[in-house]
């Protein structure tokens, strides 16, 4: 893995892990109640499950799993500082904002 693939790794696991170097946008998941939610933030924060299929580009930016009988779909986008476009380069936090978007995989 390159330098610039290892560093987007870094900074998309910081968001995943601690939601923090980013936001979270929830999509209607949350009308599953708080409780759900919490595990499903903390089943994103703990998700090892990354291999070629999931994750081409080794960047940690997607992943599911099934919770309650729902799947459960993160993923994170990398945008420009004003949020209207996509960033210049993902591994630069200077110019990037991170957005990690966790919706049920029917929204898809």
């Amino acid at each position: 893995m390159d330098t610039k693939t290892a560093r987007i790794r870094a900074l998309n696991d910081q968001l995943r892990q601690h939601l923090t170097g980013g936001m979270a946008v929830i999509t209607p998941v949350a009308a599953l109640g708080g409780e759900a939610v919490q595990r499903i933030v903390k089943t994103i924060a703990v998700f090892d499950d990354f291999c070629h299929a999931n994750d081409p580009h080794e960047e940690h930016d997607f992943g599911a799993f099934d919770v309650d009988g729902h799947t459960i779909m993160f993923k994170i986008d990398y945008l420009d500082q004003d949020l209207s476009m996509h960033s210049p380069d993902p591994a630069d936090p200077s110019v990037t904002q991170r957005v990690i978007t966790i919706m049920l995989a029917e929204e898809y």
